[in-house]
């Protein structure tokens, strides 16, 4: 039998390995030797290697078992670095624009699992072989609406089509690119164009006739053909020719473009869908998401239903009313309240209903004072008069609301006052801020729909675009778009065995449709809590209450295999909301007095009961977390009072995993069968980056780096967080080098989980598997080109030849594609295919290493698969090896007794970089993982993040 790499047996299955050498030695530093470094592309064969091996003298490379700073690297190893680094500048100076370096190609597809069709809602196109001619667009004057420009250029056809431009009928983007299925009579040419004047407050004429008048100059700038394109499609071409992909996407979106409201990639309009009211003033529409996209099948359309939120069509006043949940609107605002109030119409056009013809404003502020006291001077330059006054004098109109401030047009030093209630927002605006809770769940009810009910939707999206109907695309540029879902061969991988405590009555398990329940199990791993106490924030709650739930939920974790102190250190404290932070404070000093001198020094969980109105949960979070280091488990007053069993297990398995314990660990790790992890210490990175709210300008975006601590069982987890530059997403602490006082230091987080796996196994990882969340395919070549890069520096200063194989794999979870089950015999509870369907051909990348995997059951509406893609691959994955990991993985998720959607490292990552913006952002619930710009152009000063007490930093405290 092989070695199982460790000094020693196992001393109980989950338990904790000490370092070689015993007591509370440091391990041995990161020196050279056997299978553990390997080196790039190391063999993967033979036993792992143990740690025993000798400790180096005094002078050798410094001991890695502190994590407060990296070791000084030696002279090689800076110059491995430092050549590492001249590498990536290469590759930077010689990639030309629009260049892209090419991920690893697929090494074959999967054999593993049930074999299956699915239905995917990819439309296959064929494309007419023709030459595809590319203009330049200049209109002068510069407009920056995309509609009004999309006006000029239909114009121009409809004046010029016959006689100057050779009958063609072009493509154009909104912006500044026209393509036409053929060349112009010429290479370059002026026009002019005019439309009719917009009443929209930008001008004092009051004549509705007048007419605005445009050049637009049309110079050739390419042109080319489909080639390239079919020579990437077969395989032959390595890099997508993203140019012609992009001609044939503007020609399938240029009608819609102009007939419906454009967001991103998705086109809304009333006629397309149901719309509905999401409250606060706001309505969903619903429509549909269109995008080109190269697979294995050939071009495929991906399309796929669609939801928004907009502005209601209603008055200012009512909307406000709405909004901010006024009762009084015959009261002046607060300056708080006028902040709110600008803030939320900044930008939003409205329309005038006291005039008989339209005229229209967009919103760029408020008065700074009520209408009865803003003034402002007549034409005649004398009389100066205020906003009430003028309305009843010219329209006779006596305005409602005095005490509400105007709402103010045009520009600072020539502002338009208008008051907001003859101003109606005008409809089809969209609402880009965040929805609250209540808006959200009214999105989501309107727009869940099962897999049949989506499908049958999809399909009659795509009848009424009708394709074959759009001149432009099927007669002009010869493009058919199928009317009928892409047929697609899939696999049912499956499920991995789990493994609890042999004490139970079911110490192994075999789940089915993706979960499974806690009856008859222990805890693999339960840990100990001896120190614990419970405060409660909630008012309406009966006083007995919190001790039935703690005497209950302690009851709950003895029974599953913890063992925890049935009595608190302190007595259940009841505390009041308005005295949050200093209740919290009372607590750990009143814990910290009784417990100095035992054996458990500190508190080792506080239980909260929160309070009853939300908004206090990222403050809890910020004090507890990185001021006193307490590990804190917050629990709603509804939950509390049901004392329900199941709540009572999941929370449970939350504890357990937030006081150091393990759930379950996968049965293959405790047999060393996990292919590319059992045979070699590994470590598994998940990083995720997330960015603020929509509509803030200055915070921080977060980033999350989360690396597993035990090996064989890659089931605890450790992060660390940091702030970066705003709506960066290229993570910049992977590895940089940070100025201090005595020179040069390295800053990286991957270094320091390196070290702090070699604390807690005794090993060095001999191999790196990295998941990667929230990046688009747009951004693949930049995380190519510094994250990996990143990891290999950080390996490298850890010590000479110190490279171990890397794999990283990008995790996509905002896409469009979803699948249907093609045989409904073949289906989970909810009518979704089934969990571990895992799809690599057909609509796949034509020649790339990717996936879908759908590694959980339905609950509501249709299940989306994740999208993994792999960017680099050292340790040379098989398909069938990477996606079984992948898919077995995602049933070690800690919170829960069900598979989860994506896999748990990029899932904890997500988790720890939204708590982490509760630090410097107050209560804040959620935000966005993708949208980041890429690689800054410019450092930035960034507000760092509090740092997170060491007791909590080593447990899994974010589950």
């Amino acid at each position: 039998m092989a070695s199982r790499g460790r000094r020693g047996g196992r001393g109980g299955r989950g338990d904790r390995q000490r370092p070689a050498g015993g007591g509370d030695q440091p391990p041995p530093a990161f020196t050279p030797g056997r299978a553990q470094a390997g080196g790039r592309g190391a063999g993967s064969s033979g036993p792992p290697p143990r740690a025993s091996y000798a400790r180096p003298a005094a002078t050798a490379t410094p001991s890695v078992a502190s994590s407060s700073s990296a070791p000084p690297p030696s002279a090689s190893s800076s110059a491995q670095v430092a050549q590492l680094g001249r590498d990536i500048e290469e590759k930077l100076s010689l990639g030309r624009p629009g260049s892209a370096i090419v991920p690893p190609r697929r090494p074959g597809y999967g054999r593993v699992g049930m074999k299956c069709f699915v239905r995917a809602n990819h439309f296959i196109v064929e494309a007419a072989d023709k030459d595809y001619f590319h203009y330049d667009v200049t209109i002068s004057p510069e407009i920056a609406s995309k509609q009004v420009s999309r006006e000029v250029i239909s114009n121009l056809v409809h004046l010029y089509g016959e006689s100057h431009l050779g009958k063609r009928m072009p493509a154009y983007d909104g912006r500044k690119s026209l393509y036409t299925a053929g060349p112009f009579p010429f290479e370059s040419k002026e026009f002019v164009v005019k439309l009719p004047e917009r009443n929209d407050g930008g001008s004092s004429s009051k004549r509705k006739d007048r007419e605005r008048l445009f050049k637009v100059n049309l110079k050739l700038a390419s042109h080319g053909d489909l080639h390239h394109l079919r020579q990437f499609l077969r395989g032959v071409q390595p890099e997508c020719p993203q140019e012609t992909i992009q001609v044939l996407d503007v020609v399938l979106r240029a009608q819609p473009s102009i007939l419906y409201n454009v967001v991103g990639r998705s086109f809304f309009h009333p006629t397309l869908g149901a719309t509905g009211d999401l409250g606060d003033g706001l309505e969903y529409w619903r429509g549909y998401y269109q995008s080109l996209r190269p697979t294995q099948l050939g071009l495929s359309m991906n399309i796929d239903l669609s939801a928004r939120a907009f502005y209601d069509p209603v008055i200012v006043t009512d909307f406000i009313q709405k909004h901010f949940n006024y009762r009084d609107m015959t009261r002046a605002l607060s300056d708080q309240d006028r902040i709110k109030v600008k803030k939320a119409l900044r930008g939003v056009k409205v329309e005038l209903v006291h005039q008989e013809y339209a005229r229209t404003y967009r919103i760029t502020g408020i008065s700074p004072q009520s209408a009865q006291h803003t003034m402002f001077t007549l034409d005649d330059n004398k009389t100066s008069i205020s906003v009430v006054q003028y309305f009843r004098q010219k329209y006779n109109i006596v305005v409602k609301h005095p005490n509400l401030p105007c709402l103010q047009a045009g520009s600072d030093s020539k502002p338009v006052y208008l008051p907001m209630e003859v101003c109606k927002i005008i409809r089809g605006q969209r609402y880009t801020r965040k929805l609250n809770e209540k808006q959200v769940s009214n999105l989501l009810r309107a727009t869940c729909q099962r897999p049949n009910d989506r499908e049958r939707n999809i399909r009659q999206m795509v009848s009424q675009r009708d394709f074959g109907a759009d001149n432009l695309v099927s007669n002009e540029f010869g493009m058919k778009v199928s009317g009928d879902l892409a047929k697609v061969s899939a696999r049912v991988l499956p499920a991995p065995m789990l493994n609890y405590h042999p004490s139970g009555r079911e110490a192994t398990v075999d789940p089915r449709m993706g979960q499974w329940n806690m009856i008859n199990k222990k805890m693999i791993n339960g840990a100990r809590v001896d120190a614990w106490s419970c405060i409660n924030f909630s008012m309406k709650l009966n006083r007995n209450v919190p001790y039935d739930f703690c005497d209950e939920l302690v009851n709950m974790c003895n029974s599953k295999g913890m063992v925890f102190n049935p009595r608190p250190v302190l007595d259940i404290k009841f505390a009041n909301v308005n005295q949050l932070e200093r209740a919290l404070a009372d607590v750990h000093k009143e814990s910290m007095t009784k417990l100095a001198g035992s054996n458990c020094p500190q508190l080792q969980l506080l239980i909260i009961i929160l309070p009853d109105m939300s908004g206090s949960y990222g403050r809890i979070k910020r004090k507890c977390e990185t001021e006193l280091g307490i590990v804190s488990q917050c629990c709603q007053p509804r939950q509390a009072a049901k004392l329900s069993k199941q709540y009572f297990e999941n929370v449970a398995l939350k504890i357990n995993v937030k006081v150091g314990g393990r759930n379950s660990v996968l049965n293959d790790a405790i047999h060393r069968k996990i292919p590319c992890v059992s045979d070699m210490p590994t470590i598994i990175f998940g990083a995720d980056v997330t960015h603020p709210q929509p509509g803030d300008d200055s915070s921080p975006s977060i980033a999350a780096v989360v690396a597993s601590m035990d090996w064989p069982e890659v089931t605890k987890y450790r992060c660390l967080v940091s702030a970066q530059s705003h709506r960066e997403e290229i993570i910049e602490d992977l590895y940089k080098k940070a100025p201090n006082q005595q020179g040069t230091m390295h800053k990286s987080m991957i270094m320091d989980h390196l070290k702090a796996f070699r604390r807690s196994t005794g090993l060095k990882p001999g191999r790196i598997i990295f998941y990667r969340d929230g990046v688009s395919e747009g951004q693949f070549s930049q995380v190519q080109l510094y994250e990996i890069d990143a990891i290999r520096k950080a390996c490298a200063s850890l010590e000479e030849g110190y490279l171990p194989p890397i794999t990283f794999v990008v995790v996509q979870k905002r896409h469009h594609t979803r699948f249907f089950p093609e045989d409904q015999r073949r289906t989970d509870r909810s009518g979704n295919i089934l969990p571990g369907t895992v799809v690599d051909t057909d609509i796949c990348h034509p020649t790339e290493f990717d996936f879908y995997l759908n590694s959980h059951a339905g609950i509501q509406g249709t299940s989306r698969p994740a999208h993994y893609h792999v960017l680099y691959d050292e340790n040379k994955f098989t398909a069938d090896a990477l996606q079984l990991l992948t898919n077995n993985l995602c049933y070690t998720y800690a919170r829960c007794t069900r598979s989860v959607s994506i896999v748990p490292p990029a899932y904890y990552a997500h988790l720890v970089a939204f708590r982490a913006r509760y630090y410097i952002e107050g209560d804040y619930s959620d935000g966005s993982s993708s949208g980041g710009r890429g690689v800054r152009e410019g450092a930035v000063e960034v507000r760092q993040l509090p740092a997170i007490k060491d007791n909590v930093l080593n447990v899994m405290f974010f589950c």
